[in-house]
């Protein structure tokens, strides 16, 4: 009977071992398409294959953190194509991905609340005039508690950077200020090691970008 048990118990180990392998090898797979999807018809592939994902893998707060930033990511490019009516849809997704990572990850993940600054910058573009004092001020609300939570986060320094250099100069904003602050990011990139090769570790390619335009 111990033998049996024991055999029942190895070969359940076994089976446990290669789905985690398995879900690390296709998450590792999607993570790396988040660098290289063009348009926001990928990133909302992208962010359906991440929802699937997580509704296998119930209790990990990744899948549903990636989910969140490939509609992040997909409505940047939708602002930048000047499409800003579709932003508001495009957050309020973000935002229902963002709750299910922090319903498993908690409330002191300073990822997910710079996700959320993300989201709620994006709805403060449809229209910045009406919306400042209230998604501009969620914004500012939600990085904050991300930098208390992480300092030392490159992701944090890379937003606050792009914040200043996108910030008009009668608002408080700074080309040659953001530059300086790209550079402090990218040092922060560079000493920066993620917990594991799932967890967040992208930013670092743009802050070399907006760099390198300085350079030319």
């Amino acid at each position: 009977m111990k033998k049996y048990l024991l055999s029942f118990a190895l070969a359940f180990m076994s089976l446990t071992a290669f789905a985690q392998t398995d879900y690390e090898k296709i998450m590792a797979e999607k993570i790396a398409k988040t660098e290289t999807c063009k348009t926001p018809e990928e990133f909302q592939t992208l962010a359906n294959d991440f929802q699937r994902i997580g509704s296998k893998e119930s209790s990990k707060w990744l899948p549903p953190y990636y989910a969140a930033f490939s509609q992040i990511q997909k409505g940047r490019l939708m602002m930048r194509s000047g499409n800003m009516q579709a932003l508001d849809e495009t957050a309020e997704q973000a935002d229902k991905y963002l709750a299910s990572a922090q319903n498993l990850a908690g409330a002191d993940n300073a990822e997910i609340h710079l996700l959320r600054k993300m989201a709620a910058s994006l709805r403060m573009m449809v229209n910045p005039p009406q919306r400042y004092m209230t998604d501009g001020a969620k914004a500012t609300e939600e990085l904050g508690i991300a930098e208390k939570l992480d300092p030392a986060n490159p992701r944090i320094a890379l937003i606050k950077a792009e914040d200043i250099y996108f910030t008009p100069e009668q608002y408080g904003g700074s080309k040659t200020k953001g530059m300086e602050m790209f550079k402090e990011a990218l040092a922060k990139f560079n000493a920066y090691k993620p917990k594991t090769s799932l967890d967040p570790n992208w930013g670092k390619a743009e802050a070399e970008y907006f760099l390198s335009m300085q350079e030319k």
